[in-house]
């Protein structure tokens, strides 16, 4: 195909420039930032990671709770396993954002692990 039959056939509003290739290429969106657009894309992050946050305290608080449990019922069986098992699950539900719940649950097995091994083995 000629050039200028391919000029012709071009539908583009520049057709009246001249390309040595059958192609338009244009790398100034890739090179430059959207400045004007720079405030809502910061704002969408924020968003983001607030919809994270929240969706993640709310898982926590699962784990927390499940490891609360664990935690005060290794006072009655099973001490160093369960203990041991609401302490795990105490720091998961922190690291997800349940900090009161994974704190109680961290202390409380803690509590119950240093009994179990201290004071347990002379009764």
């Amino acid at each position: 195909m000629e050039k200028d039959q391919y000029r012709k056939d071009l539908d583009t509003p520049y057709k009246d420039r001249e390309y040595e290739e059958p192609f338009m290429e244009e790398t100034a969106a890739e090179l430059g930032g959207d400045v004007r657009n720079e405030r809502y894309i910061e704002q969408k992050r924020t968003d983001r990671s607030q919809d994270r946050s929240n969706q993640n305290g709310r898982e926590g608080i699962g784990y927390g709770r499940l490891g609360l449990i664990l935690s005060v019922l290794s006072f009655f069986f099973l001490p160093v396993i369960l203990s041991i098992a609401g302490i795990v699950l105490g720091f998961i539900a922190r690291r997800k954002g349940a900090r009161g719940a994974g704190t109680w649950a961290i202390g409380v097995g803690i509590v119950s692990l240093l009994i179990a091994i201290f004071i347990l083995p002379f009764f």
